[in-house]
């Protein structure tokens, strides 16, 4: 029989608004932070360079009259003809939309491919293979002659975003110490915000060529360069060594990330959650399974909360949005630049306060931030242009409405952003994680890929009222991170079950403690000495 649990993972000092009792430590390992995990996390993260640069240079070049010239000149044409196009759709192009969500939807389909080549090869040669696809795809788009030509290398740097967002959170949780674990997970988050406001930049000093818009495409190249190379030289993590029976080589990488020899406790933790995925057939039909829905649902949920934020219409369409509201060319590169700028500082306030605060604290904060902000942004711009979409903005009131869009980001980026990532990553144990993050990737690229393609439509015919649309979801998303999401700081991804069983509303899908064994610790006859002690309260009022 199976020890009764007492206090140790679940500590019960700290109380949770979501309907739970959790530790503000979970059981933490011997171990320090090392140089070398911190030099392979930062190494890794550049995978998020290839997501950030994309993102940010999209929208910069189809703002280019140039590049408008040669590939789409319909649009360049509703550019000149102000008298019969109102500002609202200006940019609606299916053809040009299509130039920007096609990547969505070939990451889409890469993340499933990559959730088997991770599984089977481990976590290094996915990254590979996305800084390799990432690679091909800049320079079709650098040297395009054609329409179609653009849309293949798209296609590629799609193949390339799947494979490295499948990838890269996964090796940071599983390569970081606990106490860590959120701002080291949070560096991807980092580099993608790092890779747009590099982008911004380059569109701006690009802008004025005649085939700036080359270059701008192009230089995408650089990064996936540095992931290819740098990805050489990383070492696989501990439990992708031993999920493929390379046990005394995961031994020996843990003692070195840990910084000592006595890793028993957690190297013995890490194979008996191997042992129990080993026993896993089909990890795509075993998330569907009861035990696992908190799992699929948060990996299935917050991807489509994080796109219906809206802020990928900033992040697309920064320069073309900004355009649209009445920006000249250069002050809509250089508003695109200065939220760029806010995106990269606002990244840093949660890689210092996600493991302080917790992750619900910053969610809550930034979806509170973000209804206001779009709320007056949607109030101003109908004031402005009203159902027509004719008028402009004088330079006080377009500071003011810049200052409100970099709220929103700034929201955006301490909260859904870098939790949106860190969140499905480190809640699911080894026997489904593969599946759980490529339901992720997928979920967000296919969100992606859908607002990408239909915004400028939408802001042709919602107008205004786009921005209060986005904010509605908001509000629906706050609570539903407010009721459903417990703190997840600082727990051992192996114990993460417990987190589960201790939720007002999750427990009633988690086994009885017998079946619970079936994860990490499904060895406590042999190890009675590990005993928790998991507290639930009723469900919150």
């Amino acid at each position: 029989m199976y020890p009764t649990v007492a206090v140790s993972a679940i500590d019960l000092g700290q109380h949770m608004a979501g309907g739970a009792y959790i530790e503000s430590g979970g059981r933490q390992y011997e171990g320090k932070v090392t140089a070398f995990v911190l030099i392979t996390c930062f190494v890794a993260a550049m995978g998020g360079l290839l997501f950030g640069y994309d993102l940010g240079i999209t929208g910069g070049v189809t703002s280019m009259e140039p590049f408008l010239v040669k590939f789409f000149p319909v649009v360049y044409q509703q550019m000149l003809d102000d008298s019969s196009t109102n500002q609202y759709c200006k940019f609606d192009n299916q053809l040009l939309t299509l130039f920007t969500s096609s990547l969505y939807l070939a990451a889409l389909i890469a993340s499933f491919f990559a959730a088997t080549t991770s599984r089977l090869f481990g976590r290094k040669p996915s990254m590979f293979l996305g800084g390799l696809f990432f690679l091909v795809g800049a320079l079709l788009n650098g040297f395009a002659v054609n329409v179609e030509m653009l849309i293949i290398g798209r296609i590629f740097l799609g193949f390339g975003v799947g494979y490295c967002n499948q990838s890269v959170p996964i090796y940071l949780s599983e390569m970081a110490p606990t106490k860590i674990r959120g701002a080291l997970n949070i560096g991807f988050q980092m580099m993608i915000t790092i890779g747009i406001l590099g982008a911004n930049l380059i569109n701006y000093a690009t802008s004025k060529r005649q085939n700036g818009w080359r270059v701008s495409l192009g230089v995408g190249a650089v990064p996936a360069v540095l992931l290819c190379v740098g990805s050489l030289f990383l070492e696989e993590t501990p439990n992708s060594l031993i999920e493929r029976g390379q046990h005394v080589k995961a031994k020996t990488m843990l003692q070195k990330i840990r910084g000592t020899n006595n890793v028993d406790e957690e190297y013995q933790d890490l194979v008996d959650a191997s042992e129990a995925a080993s026993k896993v057939e089909n990890p795509w039909k075993n998330i569907t399974r009861r035990r696992y829905r908190p799992q699929l649902t948060f990996c299935t949920f917050i991807p489509f909360f994080q796109q219906l934020t809206g802020i990928n219409v900033i992040m697309f369409y920064a320069p073309v949005l900004f355009t649209i509201l009445g920006f000249g060319n250069d002050a809509s590169l250089m508003s695109a630049v200065i939220t760029g700028g806010v995106n990269v500082l606002a990244t840093l306030v949660s890689v210092f306060c996600v493991d302080k605060f917790g992750r619900r604290l910053l969610f809550l904060e930034g979806g509170v931030q973000m209804l206001v902000s779009q709320i007056v942004v949607g109030i101003m711009i109908a004031m402005k242009f009203g159902l027509n979409g004719e008028g402009s903005f004088n330079k006080e009131e377009a500071d003011i409405l810049l200052v409100f869009i970099c709220l929103y980001v700034a929201a955006f980026a301490w909260s859904w952003g870098p939790l949106g990532w860190l969140v499905p990553s480190e809640i699911c144990s080894l026997e489904v994680r593969p599946a759980g993050q490529a339901i992720n990737v997928a979920v967000n690229m296919f969100f992606t890929f859908g607002i990408a393609q239909v915004f400028l439509s939408l802001l042709c015919h919602f107008k205004f009222g786009l921005f209060f649309f986005f904010a509605a979801w908001v509000l629906v998303m706050t609570i539903f991170i407010a009721f459903l999401l417990p703190e997840t700081k600082n727990v051992p991804v192996e114990e993460m079950n417990y987190v589960w069983k201790s939720h007002w509303f999750w427990n009633k899908y988690m086994p009885e403690c017998e079946d619970l064994v079936a994860g990490a610790y499904n060895n406590f006859e042999a190890a009675p000495q590990k005993e928790y002690d998991v507290t639930q309260e009723a469900a919150p009022a």
